[in-house]
């Protein structure tokens, strides 16, 4: 692990895997909008297109746990390189295959490999940098994230248009090469020491890290109405019939986030759970009342505004929480709970959007969603004291 003199967490190493987790994350979310499409230009009909989309999720759901338990095993550099081929295999049979079941066949094995690349790479990150700054760390491995998932669907769509989906998803390969490229320059491959490995074998292997459960819970519930924006905000302003420039909504959440997790980057060492937690639940709020409420663009800002400092700034908080609630050994497995529980966020937002589109009129889409605020701060009142000691504990583990 970093020990520098230097508090600064922007080693060559740190650079390399952050760069290497944007060049993962863009591969993936380049390709979400255009598998629906493809899948039935091959012949799937629309079920079984939504299966073929579905199907990573559904793979990172099941395979976390056992991918966490790996990353505490053995080393993060070679469970990201095999991540990182996979994702290529996967994604260049999407360019090859001739139907729609080795389409679904493809998009499992690009699922294993998200799996592996999600929980290894943020693991390593942890590894990288002094431990009193995990938490930045973590910020700028979500703003990676963040930017990733704003710009590869937006290049995408604008470019299987124009030279269709075959030629288009060429470019998510070659992302996911260069992920296995990047890594090949870092040094420090965080090799588990051997004494403080988890011990082998099945009587040992743990589906999930206790201690990080209500991080977990808590970042679902955040994720809900993120993930619910994600896939219907278009179609919610078309059924409102709203003149607004909705192609915006994430990239003015995206330089929003930037600047916020600039400024703020210094602080999610030493601030309390709670304080974030009350902040980004009133942001929510906040933003869910302004979809609710659009009429105009600027209106649009404000909403992306609030997300930015909403989910944008919990997600971080929390993933790094989760790493300094676990004991050092199991900081893979706290990884993979946490993102078990943004799995769950993200396969429940369009469930429930369809739900609430189907049985209520649209004005009320986004005021339901505001039934997560008070369960969320029910979930922290019933575990504040442990939420709020992890920065407590943090710092006086780094002193």
């Amino acid at each position: 692990m970093a020990d520098g003199k230097k508090e600064t967490i922007f080693s060559k190493d740190v650079v390399l895997v952050m760069a290497a987790a944007f060049f993962f994350m863009f591969s993936n979310m380049y390709c979400n909008p255009l598998i629906n499409g493809y899948a039935k230009s091959l012949g799937a009909s629309s079920a079984f297109a939504g299966v073929i989309v579905g199907m990573m999720s559904i793979v990172a759901m099941f395979l976390r746990p056992i991918a966490g338990n790996l990353t505490d095993r053995f080393s993060k550099y070679q469970l990201s390189l095999i991540g990182g081929l996979l994702s290529f295999v996967g994604v260049m049979g999407y360019v090859l295959t001739p139907n729609s079941g080795m389409l679904l066949l493809f998009r499992l094995v690009n699922g294993l490999g998200y799996v592996l690349c999600t929980v290894c790479m943020t693991t390593w990150l942890s590894y990288l940098v002094p431990f009193s700054h995990v938490g930045e760390a973590m910020s700028f491995y979500g703003l990676m994230n963040a930017l990733a998932m704003s710009l590869a669907p937006a290049i995408s769509i604008d470019l299987y248009r124009v030279i269709g989906y075959r030629l288009a998803i060429v470019i998510s390969a070659v992302s996911a090469l260069l992920v296995v490229v990047t890594i090949q320059f870092v040094s420090n491959r965080a090799v588990p020491d051997s004494a403080a490995a988890p011990a082998p074998g099945l009587r040992h292997l743990k589906i999930i890290q206790r201690d990080s459960l209500p991080v977990a819970a808590l970042i679902s519930l955040f994720a809900i109405p993120y993930f619910a924006t994600q896939a219907d905000i278009v179609s919610y302003v078309e059924q409102r019939h709203l003149n607004v420039a909705v192609g915006a909504y994430f990239l003015i959440y995206a330089v929003v986030l930037l600047a916020i997790r600039l400024v703020l980057r210094n602080q999610f060492d030493t601030v309390r759970f709670g304080v974030w937690l009350v902040g980004c639940t009133i942001a929510t709020a906040f933003y869910l009342v302004m979809l609710a409420v659009m009429e105009n663009n600027w209106q649009m800002a404000l909403a992306a505004a609030g997300m930015a400092l909403g989910y944008g700034i919990i997600y971080s908080v929390c993933q790094s929480t989760a790493m300094m609630l676990a004991p050092g050994n199991e900081r893979g497995l706290a990884s993979a709970t946490f993102f078990v529980g943004m799995d769950i966020g993200m396969s429940l937002g369009p469930i429930a959007g369809g739900i609430i589109d189907s049985l209520l009129p649209v004005e009320y889409f986004y005021l339901v969603m505001l039934v997560v605020v008070p369960v969320i701060l029910l979930i922290y009142l019933a575990n504040r004291r442990k939420l709020n000691q992890a920065v407590i504990q943090h710092q006086q583990d780094v002193n």
